[in-house]
This record gives C-alpha cells, sequence and structure tokens, in this order.
C-alpha cells in the first residue's frame, strides 16, 4: 500500500518575465501620434521628474551655467544716470472706458461689430441626436399616456439608421429582446437591398469600403491559441516572445482561430408589463412614423421608402405648382413599384413591372430614377459620426533621386529631465524615502524616453523597407503596388513579424499619391502574368473595373471574369472572383443585367 506524504521539493527553472519596462515598450510602440501625446501628457502629470523641453525652457547646462555664474563675486555696478519714471495717469486709455462702460446712446453697426462676443457654438454641451430631435416633436403632439409610453418605447428601440429593430411581442414584453446578432443582421439586410435598388446614399459608402478594406497582413510562427512564438526566434527587447500575447489581434489573417467553447444556456431575461395594449403599441408607432424625418420608425426597407414617398405626396398637395400632374404621376408610379415590385427591381425586370403596371418603359424608369433619391437610412441625418481626426506619423518625402522617410513630431512633447530632483539625491537632509522615491521616479522617466526614441527608430526602419518596395507606387499610382507581408519586412529589419504589426498599427503616413494606412501596403498575392505576383488590391480593382467596362445587358459572370484574369496572366479561382465581389458590394450577375 502506497503512504501519502507531504514533501518540500526545489525545482530550477528559466522562465521569462514580462517587467513593466517591456510592457512599455509594447505599448508604446503601438501608439499612434496622437495616443502617444496624450500618453506623454499624462506622464509629465503622474512622474515630476518629467518635464517638457520647450524653447523658453532652459537646458541643463544653461542652469549649470548660471549657478556657476551665481556663486562667482558680482561684479561693481556701474553708476547710471537714473531712468525718468513715467506717471502711471497718462497709461491709461479713458476713451476706451467711456466707450465701454458708459452710455454713449446711439451707436452704428461698425462699432457694435468691434465689440467681440462668445459664439453661440460655446453653450451647446453636445450635438442633438435623433433620439432628442423625435422627443422633442412628441412633447408637441397631444396623446393619451398609454400612448405616449408607448411612443418613448418605440423611440428607444430606434437604431442608429432609424429602423424599428424591436417586434411587437418584444416591444410588448411577451419575448425578450433579440441578441444584438440578429440585429445586426437586419441592418445588414436592409443595407444590401438598398444597394442592389442603387439608391444614393449608399453608393458613397459602398465606394469608400469597397478598397478600404486592406486584407490583414499575415504573420507566421504565431499559436494564436497560447500566444507564445516558436523556440527558434531569437530572444531580445523587440523580439521576446512573451511580448507577443496580442499578435492574432494586431494583424493576422492566416492564423488558425481557436473553436468556440459550447456556451452554456443561459437563462431569458425577465420580461416587463408595459401599461399599453397592442393598439395603443400600433398607435404610437403611427404617430412616431409622422415625425421628422420621414422613414424613421420603419422595420424594412420596403415601408421606409413608402413612408417617404406618402411624405413627398402629401407635399406635393399642399404646394401644387404647373408640373404638379407629372409630378403626381411618377410618384403615384413609384409607390406602386415600391409597394408591390421591389424585389423585381432588384433583379432589374423593367420590363415586368412595365407590364404589371400596364404603364411604358420610360414612365418605370423615371420612378427608378426617384425612388434611387430617397434616403435609405434616414436616422444618420441626425446621428452624424464624428469624424476621426487622422494626423501622419511619417511622410515619405523625394528628395532629388533618393526617398527620405521624415517623422512628424510636431506637437509631440520633447522629454527631458527635472534637474531640480537630482540634487534631491546627493542631499544630505532628505530621508531615505525621498531619495528612494526620486530614484524609481528617474528609472521610469529613463525608461520612457528610452522606449519613445526606440519606437522612432523600429517605425522609421518599417518606413525605409516600405520604401524599398514601394517606389513604383509613390511614383506611378495605386495599380503599382506590389504585394508585401510582413513576415519580409520583419526578416529585414531583425525583429519578429509583431513587432512589425505593432508599428505600422493605426499610424498613416503622408505619400504625393495621398495619406494611407501604414498597413496599406502589406497585402497578399496571387500570381501574376509571366511567373511575378499581383496584389490584392490590384485584383480587386481589375474586377471592379471589368465588371464596370461590361455590357449591362449581357453582364460577366464569374466563372468569365476568371477566365478573363486567366487570360492577363493572374491565377485566381472563380470562387475567389466571386468572394472579392462580394467585399466590394457588386450584385450578382442577375442583379446586373438590364433588360431593354
Amino acid at each position: 500500500m502506497v503512504m501519502l506524504q507531504h514533501k518540500l521539493s526545489l525545482k530550477v527553472s528559466q522562465r521569462q518575465i514580462l517587467t513593466p519596462g517591456l510592457v512599455q515598450m509594447v505599448s508604446v510602440l503601438a501608439l499612434n501620434k496622437l495616443e502617444l501625446r496624450d500618453m506623454i501628457t499624462a506622464e509629465m502629470v503622474e512622474n515630476p521628474v518629467l518635464e517638457e523641453l520647450e524653447d523658453t525652457v532652459p537646458l541643463i547646462d544653461d542652469v549649470n551655467r548660471r549657478e556657476e555664474d551665481r556663486d562667482r563675486p558680482a561684479p561693481e555696478p556701474s553708476v547710471t544716470a537714473p531712468e525718468e519714471k513715467k506717471d502711471p495717469f497718462e497709461e491709461i486709455d479713458f476713451g476706451s472706458f467711456f466707450q465701454d462702460y458708459l452710455d454713449p446712446g446711439y451707436r452704428s453697426s461698425r462699432e457694435m461689430e468691434d465689440i467681440e462676443r462668445p459664439s453661440f457654438e460655446n453653450f451647446l454641451s453636445k450635438p442633438s441626436t435623433l433620439t432628442d430631435h423625435l422627443v422633442w416633436q412628441l412633447g408637441s403632439i397631444p396623446m393619451t399616456s398609454e400612448v405616449r409610453e408607448a411612443a418613448e418605447l418605440v423611440l428607444g428601440n430606434l437604431n442608429e439608421d432609424g429602423y424599428l429593430i424591436a417586434s411587437d411581442d418584444e416591444l410588448m414584453g411577451v419575448v425578450p429582446a433579440s441578441p444584438p446578432e440578429s440585429d445586426a443582421a437586419i441592418v445588414e439586410n436592409v443595407f444590401k437591398e438598398a444597394t442592389a435598388l442603387g439608391l444614393s446614399s449608399v453608393d458613397a459608402a459602398a465606394d469608400t469600403a469597397e478598397l478600404a478594406a486592406v486584407p490583414e497582413p499575415e504573420i507566421s510562427g504565431v499559436d494564436s491559441s497560447e500566444g507564445i512564438l516558436s523556440d527558434e526566434l531569437p530572444v531580445a527587447a523587440w523580439n521576446d516572445p512573451a511580448l507577443i500575447s496580442e499578435t492574432a489581434s494586431a494583424g493576422s489573417a492566416t492564423v488558425a482561430t481557436p473553436e468556440k467553447a459550447a456556451t452554456p444556456a443561459v437563462a431569458p431575461h425577465p420580461t416587463f408589463k408595459p401599461n399599453f395594449s397592442l393598439a395603443d403599441l400600433h398607435e404610437a408607432m403611427a404617430v412616431v412614423r409622422q415625425l421628422d424625418p420621414p422613414g424613421v420608425g420603419c422595420r424594412d426597407l420596403r415601408e421606409c421608402l413608402l413612408c417617404q414617398l406618402r411624405y413627398h405626396q402629401q407635399q406635393l398637395e399642399l404646394h401644387k405648382n404647373g408640373n404638379a400632374e407629372a409630378t403626381a404621376q411618377v410618384l403615384a408610379d413609384a409607390v406602386a413599384i415600391v409597394d408591390q415590385h421591389l424585389r423585381a427591381v432588384q433583379n432589374k425586370q423593367h420590363k415586368e413591372i412595365a407590364r404589371a403596371l400596364a404603364r411604358p418603359v420610360e414612365a418605370v424608369q423615371q420612378a427608378l430614377d426617384y425612388i434611387r433619391t430617397l434616403d435609405p437610412r434616414p436616422g444618420l441625418q441626425y446621428n452624424k459620426t464624428q469624424p476621426r481626426l487622422i494626423e501622419p506619423d511619417v511622410a515619405f518625402v523625394k528628395h532629388g533621386d533618393e526617398w527620405l522617410v521624415i517623422m512628424n513630431d510636431e506637437d509631440v512633447p520633447q522629454l527631458r529631465l527635472n534637474p531640480a530632483y537630482k540634487r534631491l539625491l546627493t542631499k544630505d537632509g532628505n530621508d531615505k524615502d525621498t531619495r528612494n522615491y526620486v530614484k524609481e521616479r528617474y528609472k521610469s522617466a529613463i525608461q520612457l524616453i528610452k522606449n519613445i526614441e526606440q519606437r522612432k527608430q523600429t517605425i522609421a526602419k518599417v518606413c525605409y523597407s516600405i520604401l524599398a518596395r514601394q517606389q513604383d507606387f509613390l511614383e506611378k499610382g495605386i495599380d503599382e503596388l506590389k504585394p508585401m507581408m510582413i513576415k519580409e519586412v520583419a526578416e529585414e529589419i531583425g525583429v519578429h513579424p509583431s513587432t512589425v504589426s505593432r508599428a505600422v498599427s493605426s499610424k498613416y503616413v503622408h505619400t504625393p499619391q495621398g495619406v494611407f494606412e501604414l498597413r496599406y501596403f502589406f497585402s497578399e498575392s496571387v500570381n501574376g502574368p509571366e511567373g511575378g505576383n499581383t496584389s490584392l488590391l490590384i485584383l480587386k480593382r481589375r474586377v471592379k473595373k471589368i465588371i464596370e467596362e461590361e455590357d449591362p445587358a449581357r453582364p460577366l459572370t464569374d466563372e468569365q471574369i476568371t477566365r478573363i484574369l486567366q487570360s492577363q496572366g493572374i491565377q485566381v479561382t472563380r470562387r475567389t472572383v466571386a468572394k472579392y465581389r462580394e467585399d466590394m458590394r457588386i450584385p450578382s450577375t442577375h442583379q446586373r443585367r438590364i433588360k431593354k
């Protein structure tokens, strides 16, 4: 029988420990210029040893020189004639005093304009949202308390586009609220339908999204489930495997994602008991759909467009002009098309629509042109997202025949150590706790200054490596973009791929071709002509150009586009073409066909 007993055992092992300095090194590298400036400002507040080096602030050498001059005996002052003292009474501007504080009676408009007044924009605490705009309108409409409560509940369930994403059962408390994934699916379905209809407000969003989505660069050698790199990598400050726990999210598209564990069954959220009936809810929904902007409170694209068209019909009845009959007929055709033939519009079946409405094809085309002027996302008029401020961290500038990398350090505080705290370390009158505190703050300040300088050098090395590969892009345009992998740049400059990924994360560069994100230059490649490689971004542009040049009556299929690309020497498959076409939100062949 084996006896169980307690034992003490010693084991010697080597482990890589993530020190605070290395943590700060990784975090500083991933910051862009604006974030770095905020971080430096916060560090200067917390660490009294750090101070900003400005033109008005003397350097340490100047301070020491002044201290030496102060210790020297002062020279005898030379006898000079005393200056005449000015009468302070003569410096008072009595003219402005009487003009500002006494009432002269009548003032001209020019005199009134000279007085500075604060802008009314300074009194706005925040911009008005769609909910604020609707609540303000709701307060001026008389209704019962039950209907008002239901209307406020409807307003609380509108998404940023102005659509009602909750069902009647959810609003009545019969069933719990749906998960966010289903709400996102509803929004995506509305966007796809609006794109298929060719509505103008979504075309701009599609144009900015089709090429802005840069493929995530590949980072090999990383285990996404463990966050540990292969043992063959060199151990250094920027290559430390222990620092790379977030590589999978920093820029890897080929890292295998761990399978999701089975989520346990979650108990449904308790439902509430409203104080209104279903009839009150329907009345409240009708009231909300009458508010401005037209189209809010609807559940799908069809209801939204119908609401806007009926609003235009009401406005036409109130403000008739000489061309009212023709406009009224166009509106009537548009209402009939949206109400009954929306799917046929998405499939470009214009002749079938004209036959069903007993209207000529020209009238159907006029109605479709009018429909395309409607807003499929009316809530965005008030739920405007603030533009994100982008300030380039670097600039690619050509000086003669040589390309240079210019770091944009403007407005970034330049740090130095406060010499007054250094004297506290050598003063005999200070206690041990004070000296230890100053010593710790000094170490932290020196570490931060080193990390900022290391960040600058790493970004410069990565940018020069990009310049060596992308000079044709900088001189000729986007069609000359070469495929480039993060792993290649990492091997060239001697760091780990995750270091390059952090160095290009959220950072922008100013080039002769415009401002681009540094990650934009990294993309996978496909087999191009003459054995070369072609960037995936160029492949997307070629697919889009082929579709733009096709015959609308006989649009090309994905298989035909594949054969055209293969004839140009680009080896792709039909599934790849279909995937990139969907990424650019280009409709299918059936939806692009226009029957004449």
